[in-house]
């Protein structure tokens, strides 16, 4: 209401000045809001802050609105001259309006887990809050003026931008567009196919994945060591252990040597009994075959 009575009343006043009074002061306003124009640093200063990886830790103290965003959004770029109109009214409700160009902060992106744009969250010493309300200047001052945030659940502590969780998450997104922009490079500036590019972070992968393993398999040893070789005894256990295999491998060698000269003696035997049997009369093949001749030729007798 105030500004408006003072519009009026300046309205009145240069209606009441003489017509050139009038000329200089419109000419007077407008060299000066040239001159203005040409030098920014006199205008006055945006109210709108970024927030980039390195400072995102400000949002920690006090009390902020931050909207995630991206330049080719549709949605987003609907909501930002209403974002920055929120934002000139920000110093006079003491809080910070602050904007994510999620292109250029994918940690950002990811430790706060962006799924969707825009995203708005409220930020009040470190406990955040998403903002699901209406995307107008009025439900947005009313929000902070009315301390709506009040009723909405804040985000769980496992979930926070500063946990050890999204910390990670973050880490991971940082790691995401490295490796596209590593491809990008790869295709745009070296020349080389996508497929090549693809066998070319493959075998990065399959690399890099060995010698993690590795790592993690010594340092596992160094950290866990076998308690069998911390065992004060163990080398003479494994020295006696070898000598009693040795001595069992011997003895066993030892009696199938014994077995084979009991077979080779029994064989001997037989041998023996066979050549008695054909040096004696009767054991002959002519005598044997005379005896039964003889044999059937008294039982045909018998038997007429």
């Amino acid at each position: 209401m105030a500004p408006l009575l003072d519009r009026k009343i300046g309205d009145a006043m240069l209606s009441s000045l003489p017509w050139r009074s009038k000329s200089n002061l419109l000419t007077c306003s407008l060299v000066l809001l040239i001159y203005l124009t040409s030098h920014p640093s006199l205008a006055k200063p945006s109210s709108l802050k970024e927030i980039t990886d390195g400072n995102w830790e400000d949002i920690l103290a006090g009390e902020w609105m931050i909207e995630f965003f991206a330049p080719w959004c549709p949605a987003c770029q609907q909501l930002q001259p209403v974002w920055n109109e929120f934002a000139d009214w920000g110093e006079d409700m003491g809080v910070n309006i602050a904007k994510v160009d999620v292109t250029e902060q994918p940690g950002l992106s990811g430790r706060f887990i962006i799924t969707s744009l825009p995203t708005i969250y409220h930020c009040k010493d470190g406990v955040f809050r998403r903002y699901q309300g209406a995307r107008t200047k009025d439900d947005l001052l009313s929000f902070i003026d009315e301390k709506k945030w009040q009723g909405i659940e804040p985000v769980s502590s496992w979930f926070g931008p500063s946990s050890f969780m999204m910390n990670t998450m973050s880490a991971l997104f940082k790691l995401s567009m490295f490796i596209r922009r590593c491809h990008n490079y790869l295709i745009e500036h070296l020349g080389i196919p996508v497929w090549g590019s693809y066998v070319i972070f493959g075998l990065a992968t399959l690399f890099s994945g060995l010698v993690l393993g590795l790592i993690l398999v010594f340092i596992a040893d160094f950290v866990f060591p076998s308690r069998r070789f911390n065992s004060p005894n163990y080398y003479q256990k494994k020295q006696t252990m070898e000598q009693a295999r040795l001595i069992q491998q011997l003895e066993e060698e030892q009696e199938a040597d014994g077995e084979e000269d009991d077979e080779d003696d029994e064989d001997g035997e037989q041998d023996d009994v066979w050549r008695r049997r054909r040096a004696s009369p009767e054991g002959r093949p002519e005598e044997v075959l005379r005896k039964r001749v003889v044999g059937n030729r008294e039982d045909q007798d018998e038997d007429s």
